[in-house]
């Protein structure tokens, strides 16, 4: 019907035309275009590229692992499952590794990151446009002209006369998947634990404390969860009970019949016990023993109500395997930073609001007193690296510039810009 329909254009036709748009944005901007060198029309995005990057092996091989499912759904007759297989990889794609690597594409420098960034979206695009053709046979069928015919004299007419793709099983590294899953996991968590305690990400904090069992991440995937988080720490920790305080009462409902008269003494024991180990066997989904007149009685998970509160002066969220706890202390050194980011944002909507283009470097110009005035001379190199500035002047705008009056945590400052010509 319309309105499943309009779901799908929002839901995963629109994020999937904005990945392609800003890989086309970008690739044109830079003159980047894939090799031709031993093209093969039946399978157009060619051999899987070489990359040093974690994320490049991560999405490389998360699409692999999708195009197995997909296969295997359709072969059965089950297109629903194969759906919703390529539905979960489009957010992996445009939520975690586009987003993660956006600064990737954009930088100066056409190192061999860059080139490696292009060649892993293109690979990605043109191998998903080919995994999707049954399904949206004329959306992918516009992506490919674009990024297949329009660069390769020899490819196919069209998309569907190409073969289906293949699962490179050489691609999959359950290691790396299981890991970029964790560390997903405590992004997330601690998103959730910063917005819980109105912590704006924007504003650095010091560090992040993690528990998640027996579990690791690798140092390249910690970073990844530092900047994440806006911190500049990562700890995991033995016990969950260092990030917080548990509070574990009896269910009346459930114990009381139970026990009749005997309630009262039940309550104080469990009160008497450890609400660690208890909160830990109602995790685990396993009676706790209790000694109640000489007798040992046991406690099912449904039978006790646990709670928890952070620990003083930390943020924290939860799920079942993993706890998350950001340190909300906060100096004055990380509140300077903080403000830095937000006139970072200020700016790069000014640049939005005067049309200026992604690429263009522009002159800044600021009239601010007092803590900002501090930030932008502590701050100014990371400002003007990350709004394209070339110039950033404290002093007032020549004519013609384009001014906007801002006011930040209550100071005022004024900042123009203006395009370089």
């Amino acid at each position: 019907g319309y309105h499943r329909g309009d779901e799908v254009r929002r839901e995963f036709l629109i994020p999937l035309w904005n990945v392609y748009s800003f890989f086309v944005t970008y690739a044109r901007l830079d003159g980047w275009t894939p090799p031709a060198a031993g093209f093969d029309p039946d399978f157009p995005e060619g051999p899987a590229p070489q990359s040093d990057n974690l994320l490049d092996r991560w999405v490389l091989g998360r699409l692999d692992q999708v195009v197995a499912q997909v296969e295997k759904g359709v072969e059965a007759s089950d297109f629903a499952s194969a759906a919703l297989a390529v539905n979960a990889f489009l957010d992996d794609l445009t939520n975690w590794y586009v987003r993660r690597s956006r600064r990737r594409f954009w930088k100066s420098e056409a190192d061999a990151d860059k080139q490696a960034a292009y060649a892993t979206l293109y690979y990605i695009l043109v191998k998903l446009a080919r995994t999707l053709a049954p399904f949206t046979p004329f959306v992918s069928e516009v992506m490919y002209q674009n990024l297949v015919r329009n660069v390769h004299p020899t490819a196919h007419e069209s998309i569907h006369h190409t073969l289906w793709p293949r699962a490179d099983a050489a691609l999959q590294d359950d290691s790396l998947l299981e890991q970029m899953a964790l560390a997903r996991r405590v992004a997330s968590l601690g998103l959730s634990a910063r917005s819980g305690a109105n912590l704006k990400v924007r504003q650095p904090l010091s560090k992040v404390l993690v528990y998640a069992g027996q579990a690791t991440l690798r140092p390249e995937l910690v970073e990844i969860v530092v900047d994440e988080l806006n911190v500049k720490s990562f700890e995991f920790v033995a016990e969950e009970g260092k990030l917080v305080n548990y509070k574990v009462l009896p269910d009346n409902k459930l114990l009381g019949p139970r026990f009749g008269a005997r309630f009262p003494q039940l309550r104080q024991a469990l009160a008497s016990a450890d609400p660690a180990r208890v909160a830990a066997a109602a995790r685990a989904g396993i009676p706790y023993p209790l000694e109640l007149d000489g007798e040992t009685v046991e406690l099912s998970p449904a039978e006790v109500l646990v709670s928890t509160e952070p620990a003083p002066g930390l943020a924290v969220a939860a799920d079942k395997y993993t706890t998350v706890a950001i340190d909300a202390a906060l100096t004055p050194e990380l509140r300077l930073e903080g403000l830095a980011r937000e006139l970072v944002r200020r700016i790069q909507d000014m640049r939005k609001k005067a049309g200026f283009n992604i690429e263009d470097r522009i002159t800044t110009w600021y009239q601010a007193q007092g803590e900002l005035a501090d930030v932008f001379s502590t701050w100014g190199i990371y400002i003007a690296s990350e709004t394209l500035t070339t110039r950033l002047q404290a002093t007032p705008a020549p004519e013609g510039a384009y001014q906007e009056s801002h006011e930040v945590d209550g100071a005022k400052v004024v900042i123009s810009i203006q395009q370089n010509r």
